[in-house]
């Protein structure tokens, strides 16, 4: 069974239809016991990173998801919900930077680029040995986001260019993440959906 955090944040009824089809149970839930208990959590992501933390830790979904990577569970971020995995972030701050859940130690900045947001479609160079891009290694992949981290975390990096050189995806055991969004990015994005599903 695949779970859906349901955190405030997130097309959840798209994400829901996407990972439908590999085939598992999906779940969408804020419920401690099923997210912790589910064979992959998925924690999707629209908006700021503040309001998304916010929402996050009102279910209780930082402590979810540090005690899946603690016990070798399977998470994903999508969009934001790839962006609160890191320590921290500067969207709409006006001093201290936002705490985010920490999983990995780099902080997520506004990306250097003559328009904002990147917006579309594009490809990724991917760093490392891959499961998630299995078949997919050099198909183009749907973003929206005007933050992202640039500072390499994980043992699988891949990059996208877009002003500046900013990270697309993170392969780091268990736990997983895309800047993208898999589940609006056609055919592509579903084999990546069902690439991780598989690693399970």
């Amino acid at each position: 069974m695949i779970a859906i955090l349901d955190y405030g944040s997130g097309n959840l009824r798209s994400a829901a239809r996407a990972f439908a089809t590999s085939g598992e149970e999906i779940v969408v839930t804020s419920d401690r016991k099923v997210a912790l208990g589910a064979k992959g959590l998925v924690v999707p992501g629209v908006g700021a990173f503040a309001a998304c933390m916010k929402g996050l830790i009102a279910v209780g979904g930082d402590e979810i998801v540090r005690e899946r990577k603690s016990s070798g569970n399977a998470t994903l971020g999508i969009c934001v919900g790839m962006q609160i995995l890191f320590r921290d972030g500067d969207e709409h701050s006006t001093g201290a930077l936002h705490t985010g859940v920490d999983i990995w130690h780099e902080s997520i900045s506004k990306i250097s680029a003559p328009i904002l947001p990147h917006m579309g479609w594009n490809t990724v160079e991917i760093d490392g040995a891959t499961k998630l891009f299995k078949g997919v290694e050099n198909e183009s992949f749907y973003f929206v986001h005007s933050y992202g981290a640039k500072k390499a975390v994980g043992h699988t990096q891949a990059w996208v260019e877009y002003g500046e050189k900013v990270l697309a995806a993170v392969e780091d055991g268990a736990t997983c993440a895309t800047q993208f969004h898999p589940e609006k990015s056609g055919s592509a994005g579903l084999q990546l959906i069902k690439n991780w599903v598989g690693s399970l």
